[in-house]
């Protein structure tokens, strides 16, 4: 579906938010999600003695909405966490734990997020986060026989996930950080690779399952 040839960050960002929002209105859609919503329950139960809180997020621009999967998998137990992020000036992001029913304030971005100030919502150092993405790829390293292969993440360009990632990684080596998005998605070399500054994702879920 992405057929784009050398396009600039900016323009590549555009064109994949607007077949995006085409692909949420298509016929299509409706199994394509129920098919990601399955993976990601499926993840979770197979990751159950790892993951005891999860980042997601609140959609925006056509992304898919993963809160009732999460919702139903917190309310299995009193001891998993839902986590949302808030985006701090200094371009980096914090996550604070979420009830369904808590009342979330738009950042300047017109992202709804947790009030900081919160004092019955603490801050959490997540288990997992999910992150949505405007596009992705898959390069491979060749070590003896084997091939390593690594996913990658084209977000909207504030660089938000890329600083938090570097940072979290260094005192949480165990952080799974899983991207969700669609089959049509995948970028190839010609349309975008990876920047030295980008973090590298630990998996990627899509219609077809979680790659990793």
């Amino acid at each position: 579906m992405v057929d784009m040839h050398g396009n600039s960050p900016k323009t590549l960002r555009q064109d994949l938010l607007a077949q995006r929002k085409q692909f949420v209105a298509s016929a299509r859609y409706d199994a394509a999600r129920a098919a990601l919503f399955s993976g990601l329950a499926e993840f979770l139960a197979e990751s159950e003695a790892q993951i005891r809180s999860v980042a997601l997020y609140c959609p925006i621009q056509s992304e898919i909405d993963v809160r009732p999967t999460l919702l139903d998998w917190a309310d299995q137990s009193p001891e998993r966490i839902l986590c949302l992020p808030f985006a701090r000036p200094d371009k980096h992001l914090d996550f604070y734990a979420w009830h369904r029913d808590d009342i979330l304030i738009p950042s300047q971005h017109g992202v709804p997020e947790p009030d900081p100030n919160n004092f019955l919502r603490p801050q959490v150092i997540p288990d997992c986060i999910l992150i949505p993405c405007v596009g992705w790829s898959q390069s491979s390293d060749v070590i003896s026989t084997s091939a390593i292969n690594h996913y990658w993440r084209l977000g909207y360009g504030g660089g938000y996930f890329d600083r938090t990632l570097a940072q979290l990684r260094k005192t949480k080596p165990d952080l799974i950080c899983i991207g969700l998005g669609f089959d049509w998605q995948k970028l190839n070399d010609a349309q975008w690779q990876a920047q030295t500054h980008d973090e590298p994702l630990d998996g990627m879920l899509t219609e077809s399952g979680l790659l990793g």
